[in-house]
């Protein structure tokens, strides 16, 4: 029942973002005088329109689907995976006047540059939110105003404990509430336990060290003396975890600049994740015609890397939803503002399918002192196109691969 309930909320965001992206342009576009001939919401085949005529929206009829209007047409559609904003003239080379084509260059920019500032203002005003009522730790240097900032705690306790494990020999216990530790030799260097996560890299960067736990036993504080396996071993502690809570930092009025600044670490972050994925294919690709077997080993690795990192539809909407939805909304929320913070990185960049790619495709000719063309123009970004559903393929085949 999760599953079936995330995919339908993972379907609803999407189709919210990319609409939002596509009400960007709309908006970029009625104010620059072009002409939107149809905004949809979802792509064809239609499933009902409307067209506004004498001040008022009326219903089109299935007969006039068929026809050009000479006004704007809202649409809903059966496919819900977006939406589109369908404008006049959308060649840079046509000259119909209140076209696309026909708009200055500065007009061209702010309309295809809209729909991606369109995607980072719903991102910050999700954050905004979240700063609120409870944002999420997802970086170790994230931004909070130290002086507006109050923490939600998080409970870690010890679900099992491994027989003969140095967690058993130190006497830790089912449900003793793990604290802090810190090396036995380097007392001052306490590490606080927030997360699960944090226990397990308290370890990993310990391993065959004698360490120092601080937990709580019936309300009672005690401390253990443990020393941990080195890193070939099974587990270093030799425990399993429930952690209840999530650790969360509220804000008052400083809540927009949190969100303003997280929203450039989240984009930061966004950018340094895909260069280090495209870095590490093509440097997996290119050890893959060494004649050194570890090497091309190596190499194998670093592309089953990059193909972790990158999910698709199915792995968003199948996965990453479904076990949002069952974390609660807060998680949901944060998901959704890193998908709207991706959709305008990607769309930033050069490639002719997406905004960045005909806004750099626009500019490369003009610096050329060359027309583009409508027939150029379409080869190029028809080309990008199916480059990029090859792409998206791709990915569906790793996401379903993963998912099974």
């Amino acid at each position: 029942m999760n599953i079936v309930l995330g995919v339908i909320v993972g379907f609803l965001i999407l189709m919210a973002l990319v609409v939002a992206h596509e009400f960007g342009h709309f908006i970029a576009a009625r104010r620059n005088g072009v002409t939107v001939e149809e905004f949809g919401i979802g792509f064809p085949p239609r499933a009902i329109a409307w067209i506004k005529k004498d001040g008022k929206w009326q219903k089109l009829p299935k007969s006039e689907w068929g026809k050009k209007q000479k006004t704007l047409i809202f649409s809903i559609n059966w496919l819900p995976i977006g939406g589109f904003c369908a404008m006049k003239g959308e060649s840079d080379s046509d000259t119909t006047p209140h076209s696309f084509g026909a708009a200055s260059l500065w007009a061209k920019t702010k309309i295809l540059f809209a729909g991606v500032t369109m995607n980072w203002l719903v991102a910050f005003l999700i954050l905004t939110v979240l700063a609120w009522t409870g944002m999420p730790t997802f970086m170790d240097n994230q931004f909070v105003v130290a002086s507006d900032t109050t923490k939600t705690s998080t409970t870690i306790s010890v679900k099992e404990v491994i027989e003969d494990s140095p967690a058993k020999q130190a006497g830790l216990e089912k449900d003793d509430i793990l604290i802090s530790a810190y090396p036995k030799d380097d007392s001052e260097n306490i590490t606080i336990f927030e997360t699960a996560s944090d226990i397990i890299d308290f370890n990993n960067n310990h391993p065959a060290e004698t360490v120092v736990y601080h937990f709580s036993r019936n309300s009672e504080d005690k401390e253990a003396t443990i020393s941990l396996n080195s890193k070939d071993a099974d587990y270093l502690l030799g425990i399993t975890m429930n952690q209840e809570g999530q650790s969360l930092h509220r804000a008052t009025w400083s809540a927009p600049i949190v969100a303003a600044v997280n929203t450039v670490q989240l984009t930061g972050e966004t950018y340094r994740g895909l260069g280090s994925m495209v870095g590490s294919l093509f440097s997996g690709i290119a050890k893959q015609f060494s004649g050194d077997e570890n090497t091309r080993n190596e190499g194998q690795q670093e592309i089953k890397a990059a193909g972790d990192s990158v999910s698709g539809p199915v792995g968003i909407i199948g996965v990453l939803f479904p076990n949002s939805v069952e974390s609660g909304p807060t998680t949901l929320a944060f998901l959704a503002a890193i998908i709207s913070i991706s959709l305008a990185c990607m769309n930033v960049l050069p490639i002719p399918a997406l905004d960045g790619g005909r806004f750099f495709l626009i500019m490369l000719y003009r610096l050329r002192g060359k027309k583009l063309t409508k027939e150029t123009e379409e080869k190029i970004v028809s080309r990008a196109f199916i480059f990029l559903l090859v792409l998206i393929v791709l990915v569906t085949v790793l996401d379903i691969t993963r998912f099974f």
